[in-house]
């Protein structure tokens, strides 16, 4: 399989938080996407990993996903070792991606900056000729980081204005955390709650390019310009 773009997340619904519309507005531009979620979120207060996993399939065809996949890697236990890297570098190969988007390196939750650090050493090793016999080395041509709960300036921005309610649809599907439950019932926001604060978060962003909603997403590296002319935002 050849993906153009692949989103790689700690845990089903990391994705539909977080770059979720970006997603949907590159498969409804015709680009073949996926999401590879490392854990089936198993020490989750609610809910159990068979539950995610059937949710996780259910968002993604709200999100128009080619591929979904999970690792099942031990969930609140991500270490970046050298079976989780190889292990992913091996489906990185498999899947193909042009592009990778990942975790901000910096976060809360340590999973997520795990996921992050070992999505990035893996894209390297999968471009590797003799790292694995059986598979044909591949290298991501760009890796972005979604920044959307990051304190940090976005390189870039995505309107996602036609793919929000699209978006929280899909996000909705998981509904072992966000629907009416006992447990957890202090800590995890009602459906309400949840729609009020994600749409404030993808309003802020959007206003910041002139839009109802966006997505940030920060890269490494200074983008290449050919024609100036031709850039988009309007500065005044």
């Amino acid at each position: 399989m050849s993906l153009d773009v692949l989103a790689i997340a700690a845990h089903p619904d990391d994705v539909e938080q977080t770059c979720g519309g970006t997603l949907i507005r590159m498969a409804e531009m015709g680009y073949r996407t996926g999401v590879l979620d490392l854990t089936a979120g198993d020490m989750g207060t609610r809910g159990n990993p068979e539950q995610r996993i059937e949710e996780s399939e259910v968002a993604g065809k709200h999100m128009l996903l080619k591929w979904r996949g999970n690792l099942h890697m031990p969930d609140a236990r991500l270490e970046n070792t050298i079976t989780a890297r190889m292990t992913l570098a091996v489906k990185v190969r498999e899947l193909k991606p042009r592009v990778v988007i990942l975790p901000y390196w910096e976060a809360r939750h340590p999973d997520h900056y795990r996921a992050s650090e070992i999505g990035f050493e893996a894209c390297f090793l999968a471009g590797l000729k003799k790292l694995d016999e059986y598979s044909q080395p591949h290298r991501p041509f760009k890796i972005l980081y979604s920044s959307i709960y990051a304190e940090v300036k976005p390189s870039f921005i995505v309107d996602i204005s036609g793919q929000f309610e699209r978006r929280m649809t899909a996000l909705l599907s998981y509904s072992s955390q966000y629907g009416e439950a006992v447990e957890g019932g202090t800590l995890f926001p009602n459906e309400q709650e949840i729609r009020e604060r994600l749409g404030a978060v993808a309003r802020f962003y959007g206003n910041l390019i002139g839009v109802r909603y966006g997505e940030p997403f920060v890269t490494r590296e200074v983008a290449s310009v050919e024609d100036i002319v031709a850039l988009p935002g309007r500065s005044v």
